[in-house]
């Protein structure tokens, strides 16, 4: 485990009798040390099975317990999956795209978040956005709601809109705004952003009503004269087909820890072709999360694009990842490397323990400077 300021990071490794071991994650905001306990009790399900039976695993992980665990369960189960595709990937000598049909991209545009750490000012967001514009990434991802929860003064209101005002005129007509909601809003909160936000011509607004509503969200998105991007508190493909059903949304954010592993993402991302959207996965957690996602993402025909947080961490989050995620001029180089094509500098984890406090506080003042326990 690894204490990132703004949420504890959880690895795994699995190991065979043949001597190959893969890596996973199993990062969920408040609740690595749940997660931990999680992957502890359900290991011996699986003691004995092959790493190559990716689904009975994680039936016998998911459908056996007779436990509806959500979030919690899945992302015990997914750092688990995961590491079982960095194993398959080093016995074929394949990375993992190239066992789910080869790569479809020849690199993944990205889009930056993380990187409005510090005061929730236009001026500073300004600033901070035009710096991001000029490492070359064409798309950045902010919340300027601070910690509104469900209906806001009309001051914040406005405030939240000089905000993204301030973040357009930084960056130019060019740059895609996405525009993060944390599942902030009522239906009539979400709808008056919505249509407030429309002028700045953000490609998305993303989450504004809870996911467990799903009614909400289609009303929302009928609403909305800006795309809604959603799913990426899903904890089931069911829960997607649902969504799908009603037509209205086209960009889907599917989580591979809230879901159980990445064969579950790269099938919901074939249920979004089926009704013509676009995926855009969530991938907010910590760096091995990244890997696995580039794998999913260059496999995927509808891909859209990338989320990085990587680049606007502490500088020693680098160090321990061996071969990690690079973003150059705003996209992804996808690596040909077996399995993940990463692996994990255990002492350099071992120097940044866990912390009680390294949490994401998102209704909570300041939550934006990401302090962890510092």
């Amino acid at each position: 485990m690894a204490g990132n300021p703004w949420k504890n990071w959880l690895f795994t490794r699995v190991h065979t009798d043949e001597g190959l071991y893969g890596i996973g994650e199993g990062t969920l905001n408040y609740f690595a040390k749940t997660v931990e306990a999680a992957v502890r009790e359900l290991s011996p399900l699986i003691i004995g099975l092959s790493p190559f039976q990716v689904e009975i695993v994680s039936q016998k992980l998911l459908r056996d317990p007779y436990s509806e665990g959500a979030q919690i369960h899945n992302s015990a189960v997914a750092s688990i999956e995961i590491a079982l595709w960095d194993i398959i990937g080093k016995a074929t000598g394949q990375p993992i795209y190239n066992l789910w049909g080869g790569r479809c991209h020849p690199k993944l545009r990205a889009y930056a978040n993380g990187w409005y750490r510090g005061p929730r000012k236009p001026e500073f967001f300004a600033d901070k956005a035009k710096m991001v514009a000029g490492r070359g990434y064409t798309a950045l991802k902010f919340d300027p709601f601070g910690s509104a929860w469900r209906m806001v003064s009309r001051a914040e209101f406005d405030l939240a809109l000089d905000i993204i005002a301030a973040v357009r005129d930084a960056v130019g007509p060019d740059v895609d705004l996405l525009i993060e909601g944390h599942s902030r809003f009522n239906v009539a909160t979400a709808a008056q952003f919505a249509e407030a936000i429309a002028r700045f011509r953000p490609a998305w607004f993303e989450e504004p009503v809870n996911h467990l509503n799903i009614g909400a969200i289609v009303e929302v998105a009928r609403r909305s004269p800006v795309p809604i991007a959603t799913g990426e508190s899903f904890s089931n493909k069911q829960q997607f087909a649902e969504l799908l059903s009603h037509n209205v949304i086209s960009i889907f954010q599917p989580e591979p820890l809230s879901l159980g592993g990445l064969f579950a993402a790269r099938k919901v991302a074939d249920m979004v072709d089926a009704h013509y959207g676009v995926i855009a996965p969530h991938s907010a957690q910590g760096p091995v999360c990244s890997a696995a996602c580039a794998q999913l993402n260059a496999s995927i025909p509808n891909f859209f694009i990338h989320e990085i947080f990587d680049e606007f961490n502490d500088p020693w989050e680098k160090d321990i990842i061996v071969n990690g995620i690079e973003v150059v001029n705003g996209y992804i180089d996808i690596s040909n490397r077996p399995g993940l094509g990463i692996d994990l500098n255990i002492e350099e984890i071992a120097r940044h323990p866990y912390q009680q406090g390294n949490h994401l506080p998102l209704f909570q003042p300041g939550w934006e400077q990401r302090k962890g326990e510092k």
